[in-house]
Formats: C-alpha cells, structure tokens, sequence
C-alpha cells in the first residue's frame, strides 16, 4: 500500500562546521557549569554578527518568536543535532521504498534541507 507522504527538515552537513557545533552542544549538555562561558564565548557570533547581517537586510524581528539571546541558548543548547547531506537522506528513504516528490535545500550554507517523499 502506498501513497502516504513523509516530510522531513534536516540540518545541511556542513563537513568540520557541524562537528564543530555538535562538539559544542555535547559539551554544553555534559558540563552545565561550562554553559554561561560557552554562550559568552559564541555570542559575538551568534549574537553580534547575525544582529548585524540582520539589521542591514531589515530583518530584525525573529520568525520563530523569540528574543536573539534566546534564540542563541537554544542553538547552543539544541542537543541531540543530526546532520545529513541530501544524497545521504534520498539514498535512505529510496532504499525504503520512498520517492522524492520535493526537495529544497539550503545551497550548501547553514540550515535545514527540507524534503517531501511519498511511499512507492
């Protein structure tokens, strides 16, 4: 029986920039004593430089609703993170009997690959 349809949103593998931020989040869950030194140690990058690039693209206001430095915990703090390059994710599903009816992906740079497959 097919037809069911399966959607997914992945974190893009950016290679040594995602185990970097996996390495991290592990760190960050593992020693909590450690996580106000970590936001600080990210925060210029998280923080500063995305409040710039937001602030000359006119975007200021966060679309999930909350605040920049809440938005910087969560990522920090966001454990588990899995990362898939999109091959790895049609070659899963294909193996399963899946078919890719939408993909979306985001070029390469940081952020999710969104995906659509229905059951064969």
């Amino acid at each position: 029986m097919g037809g069911g349809k399966l959607f997914i949103a992945i974190y893009n593998d950016q290679g040594w920039i995602s185990r970097y931020w996996l390495a991290v989040k592990r760190f960050y869950v593992r020693y909590p004593f450690m996580q106000k030194s970590l936001l600080l140690i990210h925060a210029p990058y998280l923080f500063g430089l995305r409040w710039v690039v937001r602030a000359m693209t006119g975007r200021l206001a966060l679309d999930r609703g909350m605040s920049m430095w809440h938005d910087t915990k969560d990522w920090i703090g966001g454990y588990p993170f899995e990362v898939a390059n999109p091959e790895a994710i049609f070659s899963f599903y294909r193996d399963r009997q899946f078919r890719l009816e939408q993909l979306k992906t985001c070029a390469g740079r940081h952020g999710c690959n969104e995906f659509v497959f229905t059951r064969i």
